[in-house]
This record gives structure tokens, sequence and C-alpha cells, in this order.
């Protein structure tokens, strides 16, 4: 087979977490058609518009994921430069979409997140956090040791700088060019759990996490819809938060100015419809209509609605095994640059999961972000396709 396809490795990947990082993806899929079957009503697509354009994003997600896990890491981390060249073909896409003309993007709730192309569209930030976690692990795969000499919280930041200003740099873009918050904060988180991971100083991460929070107060601040959103949320959840709460405090803090957010409460709903064991699959009643967006930002609601909570579970546990594969895989990996790339996928998936689940149950903000292997969305598909993909093959450098 090697002289077919060359640089192939003879090693094998873990073919566990290819098989099951699949699964997830097919089942992702069956619900592309499931959930969207009010939005083919209401713009009039085919019945299988959706499903033909997930199925085709599954299919190159898959490709390239086990294509990736046959190839050496060398040669996708040295010889093809692949993450380095995804990072910087998708951080020009999205320097530019700002003033690409608008048959060229498209806007959807006031925000302008994809690049339109003949046949398809395509989200740039998906890809950007694929580079962005290469370019940190190589920044501390070349800096780690010399950080590890460093005793003082100045010095400590001095050498960190570089990756902060990369961040902020793109944060602009992404979270007021594209009016993109979510895609931040988890950038952000990924950044801050990698330097974690790094095993960098208390004082450091602190420093990191207030100003962390210091930028996205400022962000929320500048944006007006961000603040009503936020207040919109917490008229939801007032009651909860300051029940521990005297009277006179609750009379405080509590707002009537808004009404609870109406896709939280039907998320809610369609999660208490569901029950332990779901209506069905394609037996969901809170999709038609009620709940928008439900095969894309709010697919764990329109999932448990139909499978259930203890389908659900099923579907975490999944979700888990692949997280903790890719860790396991990253402790056991001795070049430490592929370490930090796998902490950095794994924390990306996550993350991405405990930030959509806490919006759609009302416990935070609802933010926009892709649920990963379940949302519908080619971008996200392919990208972490592509992201499991190198994980794979980093996972054939193991000594078993």
């Amino acid at each position: 087979m090697q002289y077919f396809i060359p640089h192939m490795d003879e090693r094998k990947p873990d073919y566990a977490l290819l098989f099951i990082a699949s699964f997830l993806m097919f089942i992702g899929l069956v619900f592309s058609y499931s959930l969207s079957i009010f939005a083919v009503e209401y713009y009039a697509y085919s019945q299988f518009h959706f499903f033909i354009r997930q199925f085709i994003a599954v299919a190159i997600g898959i490709f390239f994921m086990w294509g990736l896990a046959h190839i050496k890491a060398e040669v996708i981390f040295n010889q093809w430069k692949l993450p380095w060249r995804i990072f910087l073909i998708s951080s020009i896409l999205i320097m530019i979409m700002p003033i690409l003309p608008t048959f060229l993007t498209t806007e959807s709730g006031g925000a302008t997140r994809w690049i339109r192309l003949p046949g398809f569209s395509i989200s740039p930030v998906e890809f950007f956090k694929i580079g962005f976690i290469f370019v940190i692990s190589s920044f501390l795969y070349r800096k780690n040791p010399k950080l590890k000499e460093i005793r003082t919280l100045k010095s400590e930041l001095i050498v960190i700088l570089p990756s902060l200003l990369i961040l902020g740099f793109f944060a602009s873009f992404i979270a007021v060019a594209q009016k993109d918050l979510g895609n931040v904060v988890l950038i952000a988180i990924i950044l801050l759990m990698m330097f974690v991971f790094a095993d960098r100083s208390i004082k450091l991460i602190m420093a990191l996490v207030s100003t962390g929070l210091g930028a996205f107060a400022l962000l929320v601040i500048i944006a007006p819809h961000r603040i009503d959103r936020i207040k919109s949320w917490w008229s939801s959840v007032q009651d909860t938060f300051l029940s521990p709460f005297s009277q006179e405090i609750q009379e405080m803090f509590r707002t009537t100015e808004y009404s609870e957010p109406y896709q939280v409460t039907n998320s809610i709903s369609a999660i208490y419809n569901g029950g332990w064991f779901g209506t069905g699959v394609g037996e969901g009643n809170l999709k038609l209509g009620f709940l928008g967006e439900v095969h894309t930002d709010f697919v764990l609601a329109g999932m448990t609605e139909e499978i259930g909570i203890l389908g659900l579970i099923a579907l975490l546990i999944g979700v888990i095994f692949v997280i903790l594969r890719i860790f396991k895989i990253a402790r056991r990996v001795e070049n430490e640059m592929y370490h930090y790339f796998c902490v950095g996928v794994g924390v990306m998936i996550g993350f991405s999961y405990l930030i959509n689940s806490y919006g759609i149950a009302g416990l935070i903000p609802i933010k926009g972000l892709a649920v990963p292997f379940l949302s519908y969305g080619g971008s996200s598909v392919i990208a972490l396709g592509i992201s499991l993909g190198i994980v794979l093959s980093i996972s054939k450098e193991i000594n078993k």
C-alpha cells in the first residue's frame, strides 16, 4: 500500500478512537435529517437538502480522518506543514471577511461568519481553531523549557506575550467583525488550558483568567445585543441564583424588563418532553417551528426530545471516550509539540460540549457554538475530521 500512498505509515493508529468518532459523525448525520424537517418546509427546500450536504461533509471529514491517521506525524507537521497552512489560510480568510462583497458572504442572526462559494459555504473560524492549537503547541514546544526556569510573573508574561497578541488580534476580528463571541471564549479557554497542561505558574494562570474576564466584559459592553442577551438570560435564572440571599438582595438584583429567552424556554421544554426514553427518532414536536436552529445550536435539546436522557447519556459516554482517548495519547506521546496539540484538540471538543449544553439548559447565556460530531455544518465536521486525523497520526508515535 505504501507504493501507492507516499508517506503512509505501517504502524496502526488508535482504531478505537477512529471508529467511535466516525460513529458519532453518523449519528449527527441521522439527526441532520430528523431535526431539519421544519427548516426544509419553511425554506421550501428538498426533503434531503440538509442530509445530502451533511452526508458529503461527513464523508469528507471521515476521509481526512482516516487518511491522515495513516500518514506519519512527522510528514504532516514538518514536510507538509499542514497545521501551519491551515492557520495561515484561515487567518487570511478571517481578516478579509469584513471587506468581502455581500454576495460572497452569508449572514445569519446579524453575524457574517461564512464565505459563500459555489455549492457550499465555509466558516473559517472552525479551521482557525486547529491552526491556533498548532501555533500554541509549537510555541510551548520551543519556549516551555525557558519558561520552566523563570520565577517572576513579569518575565513569564513577556515570554508568552506573542501567543496573547495572536489571540487578541484575531479575537477582534472574530468577536467584533463576525459577532462570534462564543468561539472567542472557546479559543481563550483552549489557550488557558494548554498553559495549565504546560505546568505554568498559578500566578500566570490567575493573571490570564482576570485579563480574560476583563476582555470578555469589554466585548459585552461594546455590543448592545450582547447586553440584551445577558439581561434576557438573567431574567430566566434570577430566581434560582438569588434564592439563597435575603429578600432585600433579591429585590436589588431582580429585573422585570426582559422576558425569559424564547429559545431556551423551548429548549428546556424539549428536554422535559423527551423524558428518559424519548419520543422516538423523527417524532419530536418542539422542532416543528417552536425551537429554531434545532439542527445546529440546539441540536442537543432536539436529540434529547427524540432519544431521551438515557440516549443522550449514551452519546455523551461516546464523546467522553473520544476525549479520554485523546488525552491518553497526549499523556503517552514523547514529542512535546504532539503532546500539546492533542491536549488542545481534547480541550476544544470537551469545552464545546460544556458551553453548548450549559447554554441550552439556561445555566449560561446561549452561544452559537457547533456541537462536535452532532451539529449540522460542513466546516465544523471537516475541521474536526482533520484535527482528529492528526491526533490519530500522533497516536502511532506511542511505543506500544
